[in-house]
């Protein structure tokens, strides 16, 4: 069996998106060490708040303020804090309702260890030095001897000078990817500018990238068969939104190309012709990056467009 390739891997993400009413002063109200609920139709107030109610559905805008100081509900010890978590020490994990409130807050307390948290216990609000509008001007709630506080809350406008409107929220995953044997071998071929599929023994599709297994009979699949390297555009689409990181312009063209002697299309970029110019059919070939282990883009051969009934299938 051929070495199989391993490597670490970061799919990140940052989302952004706008917020309503409801949202905008719950984290606007933070930047401004003020805590936002919202009442459900029963009277509930919810902490943090929705905008619409989960049980009738009903929208819900009937903002009011609860304490900074809450109950512990339940907890977890984390002993190794990871990356960008809140804090740098162990800590705990805690459900806090604050007072006034009817539901918990999900965030982390700094406690000297496990034996030191509770349910039950009283804790409070550490705010942040720095506070944006976010969920992190919170900096952590530390233990905090009180009594509750009212149980009724304060109503609020939700008002606030140079409210929060929008929120970009990172998404990130780090692990280490092995594509497995048949991909493997794919890609140490991408070293030696060659693209190789498998073959299925049932069916006898070939299917570049391998996959190991064929998607349609569900057997193994092992025999290696060199395709293309020019091939055929199945369909495309016209990018117009600039990638970060990216450098390319835009427009530019994204297709689905079917390689020679390939039964499945893999995904490649169009270049070397205007993006206005591609077309089913186009006949394209490979241009593999300087130093790199593949394939930059595809561009045109100049042979006549393919007949649709020859990649028909792979639309």
């Amino acid at each position: 069996m051929p070495d199989v390739l391993s490597a670490p891997l970061v799919v990140e993400f940052p989302f952004t998106r706008s917020l309503g009413p409801v949202q905008s002063a719950f984290l606007t109200g933070l930047r401004e060490r003020t805590v936002i609920g919202v009442r459900a139709d029963d009277g509930t107030v919810l902490v943090p708040p929705v905008e619409y109610d989960p049980v009738t559905a009903n929208e819900l805008g009937d903002l009011v303020e609860v304490a900074p100081t809450g109950t512990v509900t339940t907890w977890a010890w984390n002993p190794s804090p990871r990356r960008d978590q809140p804090l740098d020490t162990p800590f705990a994990w805690v459900l806090v309702r604050l007072d006034g409130a009817g539901t918990a807050l999900l965030h982390v307390l700094d406690a000297p260890g496990p034996d030191a948290v509770r349910t039950g216990m009283r804790v409070r609000i550490r705010w942040a030095a720095t506070r944006t509008g976010a969920i992190t001007d919170i900096a952590c709630f530390e233990p905090y001897e009180s009594e509750p506080g009212p149980a009724e809350p304060a109503p609020h406008t939700g008002e606030f000078a140079d409210p929060v409107t929008g929120i970009t929220a990172p998404a990130r995953l780090d692990y280490v990817h092995t594509p497995g044997r048949a991909q493997s071998a794919y890609i140490k071929a991408l070293e030696e500018r060659r693209t190789v599929g498998e073959r299925c023994p049932s069916c006898r599709k070939v299917y570049v990238p391998p996959r190991g297994a064929c998607p349609t009979c569900g057997v193994a699949t092992a025999e290696q068969v060199e395709v293309g390297p020019r091939g055929t555009v199945t369909t495309f689409c016209i990018v117009n939104i600039k990638a970060k990181n990216l450098d390319i312009e835009v427009p530019y063209v994204y297709a689905h190309i079917a390689l020679d002697g390939a039964d499945l299309a893999l995904h490649g970029r169009i270049a070397g012709i205007p993006y206005d110019q591609v077309r089913m059919g186009l006949r394209v070939e490979p241009v593999w990056s300087e130093g790199a282990r593949h394939v930059d883009h595809y561009r045109p051969t100049g042979e006549p467009d393919a007949d649709y009934d020859t990649y028909k299938e792979l639309v």
